[in-house]
């Protein structure tokens, strides 16, 4: 005998799983209307789903930073997907929203721990698998970053870039309102200038002798004498740190100071010490 699925019954399934209406009917007629089978069955499908695009690749999606309301903590959430237009969907963001409060709230160490973390009842893994199987798509939490602060030790700011394809945490030293918009301005000059630390301090030093062979090699074949190989490497390094370490970079905003300067013009103890940047792709 066929079970009658009532049109309140696909509602509220459609509700807790975000599926489609004739997923959510099919579901329920599968499960013979029992809801706990229904939401089983979707999850069921998801993971076949997702076992099947295993391989695919999830470029697109969202960024998502968010801040503690006393901003001693931040995160920055990356959930991917494989299209743009997945990626643009209100449900999808509202999602990786979902996630990043939950980490934000709770501060895991690695995806690994964030994704264990309870969603409603299950995990975050698990619903990100069940929503393979509503959206048809490969969604992976594919890069999480946090930055702690203490109490009365500094703060962090957040930036996330237009249409969430990028985000940005800065971390300060300094505390107080005075220090939101500058900071702002910093999350935002760490988004377009890509710098890969606060000053050289932080630099990997295999890259520091990578960057200094590279100097004399371009001088070698310029023909410069051998004497003058480190020198002139050493000036190319210089280059390199004002280029790609944050307090070194001019300020975009005014590139007659750098960071370092612009932070100091606004509060002389005022530093940054550490950021994260996540972007798609």
């Amino acid at each position: 005998m066929d079970v009658k699925i009532s049109a309140s019954d696909v509602k509220k399934l459609r509700d807790t799983s975000g599926a489609g209406m004739m997923d959510c009917k099919k579901a329920l007629s599968e499960s013979g209307g029992d809801f706990d089978k229904a939401i089983e069955y979707l999850r069921k499908k998801g993971q076949k789903m997702s076992d099947k695009r295993a391989d695919r690749e999830a470029k697109e999606g969202v960024v998502i930073a968010l801040t503690s309301s006393n901003r001693n903590n931040g995160v920055i959430v990356r959930l991917g997907c494989e299209t743009d237009f997945v990626a643009k969907n209100d449900d999808f963001v509202n999602f990786a929203k979902e996630i990043a409060e939950i980490a934000l709230s709770k501060l895991p160490e690695t995806t690994e721990d964030l994704l264990a973390m309870d969603y409603k009842g299950i995990t975050i893994g698990e619903k990100i698998i069940e929503q393979v199987g509503v959206i048809g798509e490969k969604v992976e939490v594919s890069k999480y970053e946090k930055l702690v602060t203490a109490a009365g030790e500094g703060q962090v700011i957040p930036y996330i870039h237009m249409g969430y394809r990028a985000a940005v945490i800065v971390s300060f030293n300094v505390e107080g309102p005075h220090i939101v918009e500058p900071g702002k301005n910093v999350a935002m000059q760490v988004a377009a200038m890509h710098p890969i630390a606060v000053d050289k301090d932080g630099i990997d030093s295999a890259i520091i002798e990578k960057e200094i062979e590279i100097g004399k090699e371009i001088a070698r074949k310029a023909g410069k004498p051998e004497e003058l190989l480190e020198k002139i490497a050493a000036g190319k390094l210089n280059k390199f740190f004002k280029e790609k370490t944050l307090l070194n970079q001019a300020y975009v905003k005014d590139t007659k100071m750098n960071i370092s300067a612009y932070l100091q013009s606004i509060d002389p103890n005022l530093t940054v010490v550490d950021f994260k940047h996540v972007s798609l792709g």
